[in-house]
């Protein structure tokens, strides 16, 4: 039996070298109100003690000495139900102080399932949302109540002072309506007496023969007539005029290179992927729900403090049915595999793709064609990314934020979802990514 049979409390495993990442992470997990069932080095910890501790988190510090100690506990890590967390071992030693605290906060609702990440005090306070459907309609006043004030009224309006500059005359008449109006506008006709001879009707026109029918297949003949006489001779020069109708010459079609005539770009369909605090263990549901074949390339930009992407490159393989590199400069992004991104690495948009290139401000979102183009915003991506994301959504581009208990940081993905674009879980985005870019087992699009 489990220990979330026993205890609602939740049990977890805490994975970490001895050190000041260690001790971070204990204080946090302390404050976070969790039963710690298990804590030890993972270079020396077997899969059968972690399986034996049947904990229901698993908190990891990675660092790059411990990646060969994650493969050996692969086996028990992908237990059924199991949820990992990972944390840079080298960010968790430097956190402290607000920052340490505010890292547990987000911590504690993802161990316990619920979405309160403000400090102690604030959460009591309403949140400003709006909520679908019309105002409410205000109340109908009651004839009752308004009675008195007519009746007083009336009793006063003999002793309000009217207006004495002007008075219209008498025998003047202001219309009370448009049609009235204009209707005085209209002059007068005089009526005829009884005995004038009435008017005789005009004779009707003799009735005009119809024409012969023809059939007419030039129209450059066609003309109007203004006598009916003139139809007879307008058909015989329409058949004299006939002309035989060109021949299609069908010897020399050929083929239209439509890629060779689209514009660079076009072609340079891609998924990005934005994270950050959180990132790795939404990234991981991400990746390992994805299908074994994609139409477009996968780009990640996680920012890490550490910069060590090649650790991410390596976790993210693990779990991920499409190859998992590091993107360099000059490299082409390859449909069907996901490339991670440095901080300094771009793309550019050519003919025949994505390529990779060196940009010290990082990925540009601009620089993505919207046409077949998708983007997923995680935990932990930066504000400053919403606007051109809407910018890029606005253009065609399919885009969608994180929501729900695994998102520690939802700023900027929360901002997306409330302008209307995609919202769920990684596993979900993952779903609809799949049915919109995956292949078929042929190899073509879905």
């Amino acid at each position: 039996m489990s220990v979330s049979d026993l205890d609602p409390v939740p049990a977890v495993a805490l994975l970490a070298r001895p050190g000041a990442a260690r001790e971070r992470l204990r204080e946090a997990l302390a404050h976070a109100d969790v039963q710690i069932v298990l804590e030890d080095d993972p270079m020396t910890l077997e899969p059968q003690a972690l399986h034996d501790a049947r904990p229901q988190f698993v908190v990891i510090a990675l660092e790059a000495a411990i990646e060969d100690a994650l493969e050996r506990l692969e086996p028990a890590l992908s237990a059924p139900g199991l949820t990992l967390v990972f944390d840079e071992a080298e960010l968790a030693a430097r956190r402290d102080g607000w920052e340490a605290q505010r890292w547990g906060r987000h911590l504690a609702a993802k161990l316990h399932g619920h979405q309160q990440v403000l400090p102690p005090g604030a959460e009591d306070e309403p949140a400003l949302q709006l909520e679908p459907g019309l105002p409410s309609v205000p109340p109908v006043p009651q004839e009752t109540a308004l009675q008195p004030h007519l009746e007083q009224a009336r009793s006063w309006a003999d002793d309000v002072p009217a207006d004495g500059l002007y008075s219209p005359q008498a025998h003047v008449h202001e219309p009370i309506a448009l049609e009235q109006a204009l209707a005085a506008l209209q002059p007068v006709l005089p009526v005829l007496p009884e005995t004038a001879a009435p008017v005789e009707a005009a004779p009707e026109p003799p009735p005009v023969p119809a024409a012969a029918p023809s059939v007419f297949t030039d129209h450059t003949a066609w003309s109007l007539v203004d006598e009916a006489s003139d139809a007879p001779a307008a058909a015989q020069a329409a058949t004299t005029n006939e002309s035989p109708e060109p021949a299609f010459d069908t010897g020399h079609l050929s083929l239209v290179d439509l890629d060779a005539a689209a514009p660079a770009g076009s072609r340079a369909g891609v998924l990005l992927v934005l994270a950050g605090i959180g990132g790795p263990d939404a990234l991981r549901r991400l990746l390992a729900a994805l299908p074994n074949g994609l139409a477009v390339p996968v780009l990640v930009h996680m920012r890490l403090d550490g910069g060590r992407y090649g650790n991410l490159v390596k976790q993210m393989a693990r779990v991920s049915p499409l190859p998992v590199q590091l993107a360099e400069a000059g490299q082409r992004a390859t449909a069907g595999e996901v490339h991670v991104l440095a901080d300094d690495i771009g793309v550019h948009a050519a003919a025949d793709g994505l390529y990779f290139q060196s940009e010290a401000q990082g990925i540009s979102i601009a620089a993505l064609s919207a046409e077949h183009s998708a983007l997923v915003l995680l935990s932990g991506a930066d504000l400053a990314h919403v606007g051109p994301a809407l910018d890029l959504a606005a253009a065609g581009a399919w885009v969608a934020g994180q929501v729900g208990e695994g998102c520690y940081d939802p700023a900027a993905a929360t901002a997306v979802v409330a302008a209307g674009m995609v919202a769920g879980e990684p596993q979900e985005l993952a779903q609809v990514i799949a049915a919109r870019w995956g292949l078929d087992d042929d190899g073509g699009a879905a």
